[in-house]
Parts: structure tokens; sequence; C-alpha cells
């Protein structure tokens, strides 16, 4: 049975502005960091107040979609964005990259662990949590969007979206899935006795590896095309997260074992 995509992503309209289904995505994704992260710091006892906790998800999320655009002009589109410099602005149309965003959340828990005389690993372990849910609200947006989609398939669940060819895999919906299992993972271990900063570099191997594999399944995108042939840009992106994180992983393990 085919699903034929024909949601609007416009939710509503209020004057000459739009409220977008992707938008709502990341609204709520902060509303729920917001409470996640309040809920985990209170359980580790951190010490951070209300306050501190909305300064850190606001600045965190402004430094995520800030480095997630850059990353995408200059790794996914660079030419088109030349040709049309206005076009930068324009996130609520899609074109984040999760690479990108996830430098941008890494150098403000940097400033913020700082700021709070924590550790860093501490801060970043308790984060990845409620990231991968806002990652799973994200792709619902991208699929949604219609956006990111999978490639020609006759699965029987393959999806039609407007203005494409062909019944394609959606692909948004398997990384949705994706992140949250990763979410499940990440949540139901936090409170085993881990030293810090597993979660972290756990998070970056179960995202890098997954993600390498869905994108087989992914549209490649055209304006970059395949590196060997064979391998997208997510790929690329996924391979250096897992060259980063399975060491990280490693290194924490034995510091679990023999420390």
């Amino acid at each position: 049975m085919v699903f034929y995509n024909t949601i609007n992503p416009v939710l509503a309209h209020i004057g000459p502005l739009e409220i977008r289904y992707y938008s709502l995505a990341y609204i709520l994704g902060a509303i729920f960091a917001y409470f996640m992260l309040k809920k985990l710091s209170e359980e580790r006892k951190l010490g951070i107040s209300k306050e501190e906790m909305l300064d850190f998800v606001a600045y965190t999320l402004l430094s995520i979609v800030i480095f997630s655009r850059i990353f995408y002009i200059l790794f996914y589109n660079l030419s088109y964005f030349i040709e049309n410099p206005l076009e930068a602005i324009a996130i609520w149309e899609g074109g984040l990259s999760f690479h990108g965003g996830l430098v941008g959340a890494v150098l403000s828990g940097f400033w913020f662990a700082r700021k709070w005389k924590i550790s860093f690993w501490k801060l970043a372990d308790m984060a990845v949590i409620p990231v991968a849910f806002c990652l799973f609200l994200g792709r619902i947006g991208n699929f949604i969007n219609g956006e990111l989609y999978g490639r020609i398939t006759s699965v029987p669940w393959a999806v039609k979206f407007q203005g494409i060819d062909g019944f394609r895999h959606p692909s948004q919906l398997y990384e949705a899935l994706k992140n949250i299992f990763m979410f499940s993972v990440l949540y139901s271990i936090r409170n085993k006795k881990l030293k810090e900063g597993v979660m972290f570099s756990l998070f970056l191997v179960m995202y890098g590896f997954l993600r390498f594999f869905i994108e087989f399944l992914r549209e490649p995108d055209a304006q970059i095309g395949l590196f060997f042939g064979v391998l997208s840009m997510g790929q690329m992106l996924s391979i250096a997260m897992l060259l980063i994180g399975i060491p990280m992983l490693v290194s924490f393990s034995k510091r679990q074992i023999f420390g």
C-alpha cells in the first residue's frame, strides 16, 4: 500500500507569517530539552538553576541552528547559496546539517561547562539524551516538508512525495526511528554507573553507524553526487563521526573497567 504525502507543510498563517510544522518541531524540541535537562541535572545534583538551564537551551539551540546552516551551505550546496545569498537565512524551508548542529552544540557545551565550572563530559552525557529526541522531531518535520526523501523503491510502504518522481523510501522516517531508538537506549542507561564521556561517545557511534547505512536508502544530493561513486556526503561525515567516536568510546570504556 503506497502512501501519498499530501501534507501541507504550513500549519497556519498569521497575517503574512507562516507557521510550519518544521519550525514547530524545533520549538517543541526546545521545550522538551529544557524539561528533560532540568530533570537530569536534578538527578545528578549539578546545582544548575532554572534560569541557567533556560539560557543553556536557548543559546545551544541558536548555536545549533547557525552551525547546522553553515555546514549545509558549505558542504551541501555552496554554489547555490553563492548565487542566492539571501536564501541562506530561509531556514524554515529546511536545509540544516546535523553534523554542523553537533559542532554548534559542542561549542555551546564547552562554553557553559566552563561558565558553570563543571566537567564538559558530564554536561555532554546529559545533553545527548534530549538531543536524540529533538532529532526525532526534526526528521518528522523533514517528512512533512517532503525533503530528504529516499531512493525510488517498490516496497509496500513506499511514499509518493509531491512534485517528486517515483515512489520513494521514506528515509526521513527511517532516520526518525533511528533517533527514537538512540533516545531510548541513552535514557535507559542514564542512571548506570558509567564514566564521564561514555554516553556522549556512544551517541556519536550509534548515530554515525546507523546513519551510514540509512544513507544507502536516501536519494543522494544531486548537486554533490557520490564520493568514489558509492558514498554520499552524509556517509562521509558519518565516517568522520565514527573515527572520532569509536576511539573515544574505547578510551572511556577502558577507564570504566580499569580506572
